[in-house]
């Protein structure tokens, strides 16, 4: 009977593989730090999350070092006249409190991570939207994240989605991706919104 299901199994993998063997296989790959990078404005998001780091963060572990420190002082203070209750009640708070603050960096570094995924979220979504328009209109079946690319082999220029999504979205490219996207596609028109001319 086992033996049976394997054959089975075996011959299914089989008809399958071959069957998707046959269709054609597009891949592209895209970097979306590249592509974000690339956004006007993106860079104020440093700026912000700075603002935050010092503004929000920096005052919230002041607040709760004080708060603490005044909630020590006043269950070392009162807690012999506490009934049970409000003792053990207490302690559960001290002890959170102080679990907060002992843990203070990671707590921080997940409330960095969580605005920059705010702040970068209608970026994204600009993004997204475009990657998916290239895919559906250059008929991609995989996509690759660029950097699992081995180092060792130069990918196809023409199937680098990031520089595809760039152009969807009109954004400005560095002048020797421009260039090299040119002499690729062997095309003189230029894959971004071109810059006016000076006068002269």
């Amino acid at each position: 009977m086992k033996k049976f299901l394997f054959v089975c199994v075996a011959f299914a993998a089989v008809t399958l593989f071959s069957n998707s063997a046959s269709a054609q296989v597009k891949i592209g790959y895209f970097d979306e730090q590249a592509a974000l990078s690339l956004f006007p404005g993106i860079a104020k998001i440093d700026t912000l999350l700075n603002s935050y780091r010092l503004d929000s963060l920096q005052e919230e572990y002041k607040y709760n070092v004080s708060d603490f420190q005044r909630r020590d002082s006043i269950f070392k203070k009162d807690s012999a006249t506490m009934p049970a209750k409000a003792r053990e009640l207490a302690t559960r708070e001290l002890l959170q409190l102080r679990y907060k603050l002992v843990n203070w960096q990671e707590y921080s570094q997940q409330m960095e991570q969580a605005k920059y995924e705010e702040l970068v979220g209608p970026y994204r979504q600009r993004l997204y939207t475009a990657v998916q328009e290239v895919i559906a209109e250059q008929k991609y079946t995989i996509v690759l994240k660029a950097e699992v690319i081995s180092p060792y082999g130069t990918p196809n220029l023409l199937d680098n989605i990031t520089i595809r999504a760039a152009q969807k979205l009109k954004l400005a490219l560095p002048k020797e991706i421009e260039d090299a996207w040119k002499a690729a596609s062997g095309s003189s028109s230029a894959p971004a919104k071109p810059k006016p001319a000076g006068k002269g």
